[in-house]
């Protein structure tokens, strides 16, 4: 049986990296619960556009992503307040994977947690430290089955644009002065505005919807709605109440992209009534899958690598999914 929630007092969230499409989706929650979220950003706080969302239970600091500033004062607590630390930040990851670009990758993430680690040593404990991470830590996992419990590849098999790029993520927060630290490796989240799932969407749009590459590599993924229910939960905001360490934000079911570009082309592909009549879609293998994502800028890695990843910490504190199966969560998205 799942333990609940049941402090009630007030709550400040910093999230770092609160400007993407995950983080405006976290803060709009963050409201929704009751929270006040304070986002840091590298933006003039008082630019038009942020001007435009600054509203009750939503402020932004600007920060470099590097060093402590002024904005450290916003882990400080006042009176009852609880103080939570959600950080994302980071450069994309839709880039191609040439030395320079693993490192602005890395460097990004690294830098910006250092700086809000040493910011929270000069202050008391915050309540709970949400540091994102990504199952791409496992880089092409095959066959294995992931979870909480699943030790990272060495060597060659440790991919330096996944594993080399979120160990070290993960290993920069381990001085978070927190009672409480989450290392969440989320999974491909399906939301609107996703880059990964709009570039698979246009390719069945396009007609090229069909298998990626061999097609037998896993696909994990997370529908919105149950991530943000996830970091609601490990903030102590509501849900079933989370242990700290690592948490897998996985869907229990995940999929092989022939099943994920099948459930694409039925919802997006062009129709062939004779041929194709649930969709058209053409296989993109993957030399031409390389050679595509050189003109695009992209890493080919991100579709052709896989991995089975599920969270056992979930299943134990009885947290239930919304969208436990591809289909339902593609549905609320597409």
């Amino acid at each position: 049986m799942s333990t609940l929630h049941t402090d009630t007092r007030p709550m400040r969230v910093v999230v770092a990296g609160g400007t993407g499409a995950l983080g405006t989706a976290l803060t709009g929650a963050l409201q929704r619960a009751g929270a006040e979220a304070v986002v840091l950003t590298r933006r003039p706080a008082d630019s038009p556009e942020l001007l435009r969302r600054t509203g009750p239970g939503l402020r932004f600091r600007q920060w470099d992503g590097r060093s402590v500033g002024d904005w450290a004062e916003e882990l400080a607590r006042t009176g009852e307040e609880r103080i939570g630390v959600v950080n994302l930040a980071g450069a994309l990851v839709d880039t191609r994977p040439t030395p320079a670009g693993i490192a602005r990758l890395r460097d990004s993430r690294v830098r910006a947690t250092e700086a809000l680690v040493a910011a929270s040593q000069e202050q008391a404990p915050v309540e709970a430290w949400v540091q994102g991470s990504t199952t791409a830590i496992w880089s092409d996992a095959e066959e294995a089955r992931l979870d909480e419990s699943s030790p990272l590849p060495a060597g060659a098999a440790a991919l330096p644009q996944m594993t080399g790029v979120a160990r070290p993520w993960e290993e920069a927060a381990a001085g978070a002065h927190a009672r409480r630290t989450t290392v969440l490796r989320t999974s491909i989240v399906l939301q609107h505005d996703s880059p990964a799932l709009d570039r698979l969407a246009l390719l069945a749009r396009a007609g090229l919807g069909g298998t990626v590459g061999r097609g037998d590599q896993w696909f994990s993924w997370i529908q919105l709605e149950d991530w943000l229910r996830i970091v609601l939960a490990a903030l102590g905001l509501c849900g079933p109440e989370l242990p700290g360490g690592i948490l897998v934000a996985a869907a229990p079911h995940p999929v092989r992209n022939a099943e994920l570009m099948a459930r694409l082309r039925t919802r997006l592909a062009p129709r062939l009534p004779l041929l194709a009549p649930h969709g058209f879609g053409l296989s993109t293998p993957a030399p031409v899958l390389r050679a595509g994502a050189v003109l695009l800028a992209t890493d080919p890695a991100l579709g052709l690598t896989g991995r089975h990843a599920t969270s056992r910490v979930l299943a134990e504190a009885g947290f239930r999914f919304a969208h436990p199966e591809l289909p339902g969560a593609l549905a609320a998205v597409l």
